[in-house]
This record gives C-alpha cells, structure tokens and sequence, in this order.
C-alpha cells in the first residue's frame, strides 16, 4: 500500500513538473534553433515588441523565450 502511494505521489510530481507557466510542456514549443528563433523574433518586431530570453530561461527551448512589448503596448 505504501508502494502504491508513493509511485502515486512522485507521478502526480513528475506531471506538476512537466507543465510551463503557460500549460505547455517545455518540449511541445519546440528547439531553440536559428530558423525558429529568427521566424519568431521577426513576428514579435512586426508586432513592435523584442523578442528576449525570460529570466532564468533556457536558450536551448524556444517556450523559454517571449515576445517583449515596450510599455504602453499589448
């Protein structure tokens, strides 16, 4: 019984673990490669913003990055 839920306890962590702020699993945004990485960072300038590395992200995970506006934009 203890077995079964402690096995329970670290794949309820494991889940908790997998998540983004935004939902996504960090995998599901794809490599931080050149071609996704220019592809978004042009979309975020015709937008007006630029495109930054959140704090603390990873540069090797693109869901790491975000699209920055300048104040007074959304």
């Amino acid at each position: 019984m203890i077995r079964a839920f402690a096995i329970a306890a670290a794949l309820v962590c494991l889940a908790a673990c997998a998540e983004g702020a935004e939902g996504n699993a960090w995998y599901q945004q794809g490599d931080a490669n050149y071609d996704a990485i220019k592809a978004a960072d042009d979309a975020c300038k015709a937008k007006g913003g630029s495109f930054q590395l959140k704090k603390d992200g990873d540069p090797t995970h693109l869901g790491d990055f975000e699209c920055v506006m300048p104040k007074g934009q959304s």
